[in-house]
């Protein structure tokens, strides 16, 4: 996860971390880094077949795929609260 350094006034410190580790370049569809104002990035890809969904710790989600593993720092109860609200 990137740890991010709050005193640097080039970074914005948020919540919800994530990290993505894809095992090979084949499954990244798009992946884009703009030059506009904007300043968005966008990437794309293919977790393939799901394996395995995990809470680490009560805070960190863990989603793994054949092809990869998607990470989110998210807690137990903000999740539970995401799901009352969606359905």
């Amino acid at each position: 996860m990137i740890e991010v350094d709050s005193k640097d006034p080039g970074l914005i410190p948020m919540k919800h971390s994530f990290s993505i580790e894809i095992n090979s370049k084949k499954s990244v569809k798009n992946l884009s880094i703009s030059d506009e104002v904007h300043n968005k990035v966008f990437f794309e890809g293919f977790l393939g077949e799901l394996k395995s969904l995990v809470l680490l710790e009560g805070r960190l989600l863990e989603i793994k795929g054949s092809n990869g593993i998607l990470r989110l720092d998210i807690s137990e109860e903000e999740l539970k609260s995401m799901k009352k609200i969606s359905g």
